[in-house]
């Protein structure tokens, strides 16, 4: 929907240098031109809605796609945002956002709006900008002979701008979570986000992950087959080195009997919550047992042959391979319907594979890194029809966690379950049950099934009473 794009001229993360700026000739990194001040912090976060150039809900920008579908679990935790010029002209920042506990879709939004402002915060920083400009004065003290090897400046200059990247990553994400922890009405002890957020400049990318989303790229091999190349790691309690991690902080990390698939981290005292992710934001209650919110940095140098990048929560990965969604995507019917066919794939899975589980939300993000879309409508391509697209931007506004209004609810056919259809679900948990929960058409035949989540992130709160449970 081409209302989720302001164009506005106007931006208060300018690329236009209006003051002291880094040299990117050397280091290859651009800095917005204007300090901003602490009221500048804040100005951009109020506005955050109407930025030029950012989306966050489905629809598409200039060179992405991005959809996403709430499950069978209640209100949709997913968040995700494609935020263009970010720093500078040929900048973009891409991220999804896989809240999970009571509170999980507050902490995805809260995430997906700060995370981004964070980022730019840190390289607003004159401390960062002297340490780089130190950087390029002893590079170029080092290369002064003609006779040095090209290749040997190149690899210094990708060190110091990774260098750069990664602490960029690394305080942003420190400092989200440090947020949440103070945060005066927003719950995180036993709720959370995942992240997976990448920074596309020029040809370079920069990634930054928590928790179990994530981000492959598609590209042409040899014979010009289109190829899927994983760009993340699966952050599960499982891997030797979150594991190892997880048990030295006195945690638990096991699978339940009727899901030795999925394996959880526990509590040392009480057999809660059991998160299925072994970093995350917020979940506090773990934070002392080997739960961090430190992400895995990576970066790839992109080329002519790589196509476009796919971030998704782990709804779609559940049922999805990699190659699948590959495929998906390059033959979707137009660009600009491409999230949302990967979606409607993934939700036609989940009913061949789990038919007596739960759909789970979510959430996918397409960018093309020729930074080409088609010309069609969006609502046309979206598959919206234009009274559908009045629903959207006339919908009623959801409160975000800090009073203020957040994005429209978007109204599912007029298709909402009543008291006497949530009896059908039996043995689920009252948390899972939302009283006038929205069901979209095309999932009616679901009413009829019984059954639980096949991977629910969380499975039960702590127990902090010492009373004995009342038979």
């Amino acid at each position: 929907m081409g209302g989720c794009v302001s164009t506005s001229s106007h931006s208060t993360c300018s690329s236009q240098s209006n003051g002291e700026s880094v040299s990117s000739s050397c280091m290859g990194i651009r800095f917005p031109g204007r300090k901003r001040s602490n009221s500048d912090h804040v100005y951009v976060l109020q506005n955050l809605p109407s930025a030029p150039n950012r989306i966050f809900l489905n629809g598409k920008s200039n060179s992405s796609c991005i959809f996403t579908q709430q499950g069978r679990k209640g209100v949709n935790q997913d968040a995700m945002v494609v935020w263009e010029d970010f720093m500078s002209d040929d900048t973009i920042f891409c991220g999804v956002f896989d809240g999970h506990g009571p509170y999980g879709h507050l902490v995805s939004r809260r995430v997906r709006d700060t995370l981004p402002i964070k980022l730019l915060s840190f390289f607003q920083s004159p401390q960062l900008k002297q340490n780089v400009s130190g950087k390029t004065c002893f590079q170029r003290n080092l290369k002064t002979s003609r006779e040095c090897d090209d290749s040997e400046k190149d690899c210094f200059i990708e060190d110091s701008q990774n260098s750069v990247w990664r602490d960029a990553f690394l305080n942003s994400y420190k400092a989200m979570d440090k947020e949440l922890r103070s945060h005066p009405n927003l719950d995180c002890f036993c709720s959370g986000s995942t992240a997976v957020t990448i920074v596309k400049q020029g040809s370079n990318l920069f990634m930054g992950y928590i928790g179990d989303s994530r981000a492959i790229l598609a590209s042409k091999d040899a014979n010009d087959s289109t190829v899927a190349v994983q760009l993340t790691v699966d952050l599960k309690p499982d891997l030797p080195r979150e594991a190892e991690r997880i048990k030295r902080c006195k945690g638990r990390v096991f699978a339940l009997q009727d899901e030795p698939e999925v394996p959880r981290v526990w509590l040392p005292f009480d057999d809660a919550p059991g998160l299925a992710m072994a970093r995350a934001f917020g979940d506090f209650c773990l934070k002392e047992y080997g739960v961090i919110s430190i992400p895995e940095f990576s970066h790839r140098t992109l080329t002519d042959a790589d196509q476009f990048v796919v971030l998704a929560s782990d709804g779609v990965w559940d049922v999805l391979s990699n190659e699948e969604v590959v495929d998906i995507v390059s033959s979707a019917s137009s660009r600009a319907s491409a999230a949302r066919s990967v979606v409607d794939s993934a939700a036609r899975e989940w009913k061949l594979k789990y038919p007596t589980s739960k759909m789970d939300d979510c959430a996918v993000v397409c960018l093309f890194l020729d930074g080409m879309m088609d010309s069609e409508s969006d609502c046309d391509e979206q598959g919206f029809s234009s009274a559908t697209s009045r629903s959207i931007h006339s919908g009623a506004a959801i409160e975000s966690d800090d009073g203020q209004k957040s994005e429209p609810c978007l109204q599912r056919n007029n298709t909402v379950r009543s008291s006497e259809d949530n009896k059908t679900y039996g043995g689920l948990a009252d948390d899972d049950r939302e009283i006038g929960e929205a069901v979209p058409a095309e999932d009616q035949n679901w009413s009829g099934l019984e059954g639980v989540t096949r991977v629910n992130s969380l499975v039960q709160l702590p127990r902090f009473s010492d009373k004995s449970p009342v038979s």
